[in-house]
């Protein structure tokens, strides 16, 4: 059986007692179980090792490639100008096509006022680059087969009915991330774990057996998914 791979990002900013990193390695650990040798874990760390944040060169060659179409990565290259823009190009291909490689994307997305955290934004950005993640001869998505899970991990809670949740742009945020570049809706899974600093913060203390039903209800539903998700379907040649 051909190698499948996992692609794991966390963006904790915690390197110790973070929730989110707790339950990608709990949906890693078991994944890799499940698929044994036949699996490639690519795991990084995004508040440890950042992505460089996109500049003005980024959005330069972005822009020329967008007045062209679609292309291929190599004529992407090719259109680059200066060694600000090749730079550009070459700290975000391997991101790309990293990205495009994936089987599974497991992404660990705390809520950092009321959205997504600095390092896993400047992950996006990056490998957001105009067109690439569709076929430039048909313009297929490229990730239409790619499983995605989200962990999405909140201090307090967010959820429907509740009095904040109308502040939450972080799941709404990625859903359309992800339905953008092409993944396909059923591909999409969301896990959120609610109040995850119920037993720190006074004023969320009363809340703390809810706190543990959101992560009980997380962790299984990752369990879940760890032994039901399967890599992507290959294409014959």
């Amino acid at each position: 059986m051909a190698s499948a791979t996992l692609l794991h990002l966390d963006s904790s900013i915690s390197p110790s007692g973070s929730a989110s990193r707790a339950l990608t390695a709990r949906f890693a650990d078991a994944w890799r179980a499940r698929h044994g040798a036949a699996v490639r874990h690519r795991h990084h760390d995004l508040a440890a090792d950042p992505v460089p944040p996109v500049d003005a060169a980024f959005d330069a060659l972005g822009r020329r490639v967008e007045r062209k179409g679609i292309l291929p990565l190599d004529d992407i290259g090719r259109l680059a100008e200066g060694p600000d823009e090749v730079g550009e190009w070459e700290r975000s291909r391997p991101l790309i096509e990293e990205l495009r490689a994936a089987d599974i994307l497991l992404v660990g997305s705390p809520m950092y006022n009321y959205t997504v955290s600095t390092g896993l934004k400047a992950w996006i950005d990056r490998v957001t680059f105009p067109g690439v993640h569709h076929d430039p001869e048909t313009g297929r998505p490229l990730l239409r087969e790619t499983r995605v899970v989200v962990v999405a991990v909140r201090g307090g809670g967010y959820g429907p009915g509740t009095p904040r949740a109308h502040c939450d742009f972080q799941v709404p945020y990625l859903r359309a991330y992800f339905d953008r570049i092409g993944i396909a809706p059923e591909n999409l899974h969301v896990v959120t774990a609610e109040l995850t600093r119920a037993a720190d913060i006074p004023a969320l203390n009363a809340l703390q057996p809810l706190a543990a039903e959101s992560l009980a209800a997380a962790e299984a539903a990752l369990d879940e998914l760890a032994a039901t998700l399967r890599p992507r379907p290959t294409t014959a040649g």
